[in-house]
């Protein structure tokens, strides 16, 4: 059950960190046993709900033509915090908060809050589990829950079918659960195709929608009782990966039946893949997972036993223009992999509460960052000795 909301509330309860350079190829912090690291996820879990689940309801929604950002640091007060940032093409990026979703098509020069603010859609809402179509990059989704207390916005699952610029409800919460929808993830069988997590379900909260999120039914039963993700194999219409804290399965039928996978010890904490064809990555407890068959199988990134103890990477992600890149976040630090996940390089220290990682789409070594309480987006410049974050984050008005 800790292990749950690693997504949602990564990065939250963080303490500041101090200082900044790079530092040489090393180990990261050895591991900490399951059970442990289900304790600590477990007062994360506690400390993200009293931060974010706040009581409201709400019904309507408004326009959703962009506002400029004109308050705060320019994403709002220091109480904001990230939830989702995605990179897409050609030079798009879009960031989740819990006060506003807000929109840059040139890169993080300039944003927009497109959705959250006052008088448009979603509005009082915060927006978490963005989700983009790995067939059309156009076609995107959002969960939403009440910010405040009278939110004015209707919770539930929206999407977008221009890249984020402007977005549509599809269905409420109210109509779904009497919680809240923990996950969405966007299918790999059509750009309608959207599937989402009901956690109180448990291993029958799996639904899937072909009509971009407006009818849902239940996909099929779950190998777990809770899961902490989905990962739709991109180029594989059918091929679903979830994963929990006891593991990671298999379904090449769209959720239908599952397979157990072989080999994968204690549980996983992300999953992720460059696009079609690709390695998929995982990490977890026991480190870091490779698969080069489309998920059937995974196998240690080194078969070093004592070189595996030390990952503890709660968050992957894989650069689109070249599949050995990829990137690691643990709670302090920010590492490099260009060799599937064999070795790692430590990027630049930053000051501040890490949150969401994003690889630009056309460079596998310009790695978006986001920062929370407050809100900040930095990118990474330069290579070696020279490798600094520069701020996209807009100034106060």
């Amino acid at each position: 059950m800790a292990v749950v909301l690693v997504g949602w509330y990564r990065g939250r309860s963080q303490q500041e960190r101090g200082d900044t350079g790079s530092g040489p190829r090393r180990r990261l912090p050895k591991n900490v046993g399951p059970m442990a690291l289900a304790i600590l996820l477990l007062m994360l879990l506690l400390a993200g709900m009293l931060a974010c689940n706040l009581p409201g309801s709400g019904s309507g929604s408004a326009s959703s033509t962009p506002t400029v950002v004109t308050e705060g640091n320019g994403f709002g007060s220091s109480a904001n915090h990230v939830h989702s940032l995605l990179a897409l093409p050609p030079h798009v990026l879009l960031l989740a908060t819990h006060y506003g979703l807000f929109r840059s098509e040139d890169g993080g020069q300039h944003w927009q809050e497109v959705a959250g603010g006052q008088g448009q859609i979603m509005e009082n809402l915060m927006t978490y589990s963005l989700t983009v179509s790995s067939l059309d990059p156009q076609h995107l989704y959002v969960l939403t829950y009440p910010s405040v207390s009278n939110a004015r916005g209707t919770p539930g699952l929206y999407m977008s079918k221009d890249q984020g610029r402007t977005w549509h409800l599809m269905v409420s919460n109210a109509s779904l659960t009497r919680t809240t929808i923990f996950l969405a993830a966007a299918g790999n069988d059509s750009p309608d195709e959207v599937y989402i997590y009901l956690s109180e379900r448990q291993e029958h909260g799996l639904l899937v929608s072909h009509d971009s999120g407006s009818h849902f039914r239940e996909a099929g039963t779950l190998p777990f009782s809770v899961i902490s993700g989905l990962l739709p194999v991109p180029g594989a219409p059918g091929r679903l990966l979830v994963y929990s804290s006891a593991g990671m399965a298999l379904s090449s039928d769209g959720g239908a039946h599952w397979r157990l996978i072989a080999g994968i010890k204690g549980g996983i904490f992300d999953a992720t893949t460059a696009g079609p064809n690709q390695p998929i990555y995982a990490s977890g407890d026991a480190g870091m997972y490779i698969s080069r068959d489309g998920g059937r199988t995974f196998t240690p990134t080194t078969r070093s036993a004592s070189a595996r103890s030390f990952f503890l990477l709660t968050s992957l992600v894989a650069a689109p223009s070249n599949p050995h890149v990829l990137y690691g976040e643990t709670a302090t630090s920010i590492y490099r992999s260009t060799d599937d996940g064999q070795s790692w390089i430590s990027l630049p220290t930053i000051r501040g509460n890490l949150s969401e990682l994003a690889v630009d789409p056309a460079d596998p070594f310009q790695l978006y960052l986001s920062l929370s309480y407050p809100t900040a987006v930095y990118v990474l410049s330069g290579q070696g000795n020279g490798a600094h974050w520069q701020s996209l984050t807009p100034a106060s008005t």
